[in-house]
């Protein structure tokens, strides 16, 4: 993975190092109590970022890989290319 870009209807475009790009929709997710703090959007975008090389939410800011929410990167890569989206 070489990069997120989190966008503003709380789906993360994430980009891999195979040249693979995907759009992870994290609605769902913000249904769960523990990722309240992620139902603010300027958090959800400022937070989001790569660590345990995937997607995640620095949660404290500090960059520590134990105090973040990350989703599993295999969950990601399965998910339906959009690169043809992408121009």
């Amino acid at each position: 993975m070489v990069q997120v870009i989190p966008l503003d209807n709380y789906h993360v475009q994430v980009f891999f190092d195979d040249g693979k790009i995907i759009e992870y929709d994290a609605n769902n997710d913000l249904q769960f109590d523990a990722l309240k703090p992620l139902r603010d959007i300027q958090f959800f975008k400022e937070s989001c970022t790569i660590l345990n090389n995937t997607l995640a939410w620095d949660m404290q800011g500090d960059r520590d890989v134990t105090q973040c929410i990350d989703i599993d990167p295999f969950t990601l890569y399965e998910l339906a290319s959009i690169n043809h989206l992408i121009a």
